[in-house]
């Protein structure tokens, strides 16, 4: 087992959400880490595929000679092996209750934002904002449940939910920008509209969330690559 001191690194792209996670976790926790940089439509290094052998894939902490993977369960590993500035609730139910909401957010959430520029047709499209809108509602009564009227899902700083939410507001500016929709709004989601603009001017997202211009242009780049790969 590594100890604290262990040098780190993290393995990913500047564009990843998930990548993120693990990136504001880190300077939440003020700790020093070299950030390997990896350009995965070009092909993936030999050390990424050494350290995730299984999924190979993004984001990857390594901590001395531990690898870690998967973003969600690395932020908890951050939080346990530098327990300063906690990130996961001490209580047992809101613990329980922001794991539930980060589930959500990747496995039904996310994949509805993403749906919305890849759709193919009107329907379709407007399915899928239908399905990104709903959730954002659900997720502005969590926020009021969760925050106590505070700043954040984590009360007064920033915690696990902020994290594994806030870490897609770059994605859904740039969806907002390419749908000319406002997803995030003073009518349907009024909290979560000023939670967003506090989340993002917090110091731990300084130099880690990408610009909405920079964002949308690589996101036109995976569209057209997604699009130009032939369908068997």
């Amino acid at each position: 087992m590594a100890t604290s001191d262990a040098e780190v690194k993290v393995l990913g792209t500047w564009a990843s959400p998930f990548v993120m996670r693990v990136r504001i976790a880190m300077n939440i926790k003020s700790v020093a880490y070299e950030f390997h940089q990896e350009r995965l439509w070009e092909g993936k290094s030999e050390l990424l595929l050494k350290s995730n052998p299984v999924h190979r894939k993004v984001p990857v902490l390594i901590h001395g000679d531990d690898t870690i993977c998967e973003s969600l369960i690395i932020v908890q590993y951050i939080d346990e092996v530098w327990p300063s500035a906690p990130i996961l609730p001490s209580d047992p139910h809101e613990r329980a209750t922001a794991r539930f909401w980060a589930a959500y957010l990747d496995d039904k959430w996310f994949p509805s934002l993403r749906a919305i520029g890849m759709a193919e047709g009107e329907d379709a499209r407007k399915a899928a904002i239908g399905q990104v809108e709903e959730g954002l509602m659900l997720l502005e009564e969590a926020f009021d449940k969760c925050s106590q009227g505070q700043a954040f899902f984590g009360k007064d700083q920033i915690g696990y939910l902020d994290i594994t939410f806030g870490c897609f507001l770059g994605w859904l500016r740039v969806t907002e920008k390419m749908s000319g929709i406002k997803l995030l709004n003073e009518i349907n989601t009024p909290a979560l509209l000023k939670w967003a603009d506090r989340f993002c001017n917090d110091a731990a997202l300084k130099d880690v969330m990408p610009e909405t211009e920079k964002l949308a242009e690589f996101a036109k780049m995976l569209r057209g690559r997604v699009r130009a790969t032939p369908k068997s």
